[in-house]
């Protein structure tokens, strides 16, 4: 879009300010928006319309907890700067996303999505928007917004089943179990060492024959995050190992990417870095 650069630069400094900062809305709340498109209470304000020069309208969005707009797109794209609150955005086929206060969201051409506020909380953003008609689709359905919370929710235990997983993986490890470890790498995994990287037979290899024997992985610090289909987990250990003969004891930050497949997680990636024992993970 035509000076598009320019006016994000623009509100997202007029957002940084103090002053503004302490308000839940940044231009006037607006008029509330007839239910059309959407359900719930709406506010819209119209900052900025398109003209011959700038391609793009500029509007914020005052959502109440609970709105919701339906499925659309918009030909032209559009991004929202996210000023206040909490709010959800989803793509068609992708899963929901939080979006809150600080945020930026792409809405590319031509991708079928949504957005609302949440059900406990409200939301408001910037909308730039391509000077093209926005296109709506159908509803989002209310038993599709209420099951939104639970998945959420969820995410919590899938946070335990994946410190679980890489627990059980030490114990295995420890235990030279290349049955159970076979089932968990993925078969294009990678295993970072500090003397350097294989493949997943080369590991289970190094493990079966003894090579390197992680004897015992204490763990003091685990940290997860999760994004679509794929788990990264952060955890501070010292490993006892015998290697080539020789009992170690060391201090890592150990990485692990995992990826769901088949309703499964699979362990695509294990790495290796050394630290001092003073390191901490930040949460």
């Amino acid at each position: 879009m035509k000076n598009l650069l320019y006016v994000i630069i623009l509100v997202s400094a007029t957002l940084s300010t103090r002053s503004i900062a302490q308000v839940n809305s940044i231009f006037p709340k607006g008029e509330k928006a007839p239910n059309v498109h959407h359900t719930g209470d709406v506010w819209l304000s119209h900052v900025s319309e398109a003209d011959d020069t700038f391609n793009y309208s500029i509007s914020q969005a005052v959502f109440a907890s609970g709105a919701k707009l339906d499925w659309h797109m918009h030909p032209g794209g559009q991004q929202l700067l996210i000023t206040e609150g909490t709010g959800y955005y989803q793509e068609r086929n992708k899963p929901v996303q939080i979006v809150k206060k600080g945020d930026v969201v792409k809405c590319l051409p031509g991708v079928e999505h949504w957005h609302a506020a949440t059900p406990e909380t409200g939301v408001t953003y910037i909308a730039i928007t391509g000077n093209q008609p926005t296109q709506w689709l159908e509803r989002v359905t209310e038993e599709a917004f209420n099951s939104i919370n639970l998945t959420i929710t969820s995410s919590k235990n899938v946070e335990q089943e994946i410190m679980d997983i890489s627990g059980k993986k030490w114990q295995w490890m420890a235990d030279k179990n290349v049955d159970s470890l076979a089932i968990l790498f993925h078969d294009d995994s990678k295993f970072v060492h500090m003397s350097g990287t294989w493949n997943k037979e080369r590991e289970l290899d190094i493990i079966k024959t003894g090579s390197i024997w992680y004897k015992n992985a204490e763990v003091h610090d685990v940290a997860v995050e999760l994004i679509d289909d794929t788990a990264i987990l952060w955890n501070r250990i010292t490993l006892q190992a015998v290697v080539r003969g020789s009992e170690v004891s060391n201090e890592f930050t150990v990485t692990e990417i995992y990826k769901r497949q088949d309703n499964d997680w699979k362990l695509l990636d294990l790495t290796f870095s050394s630290v001092r024992d003073t390191h901490s993970i930040e949460h």
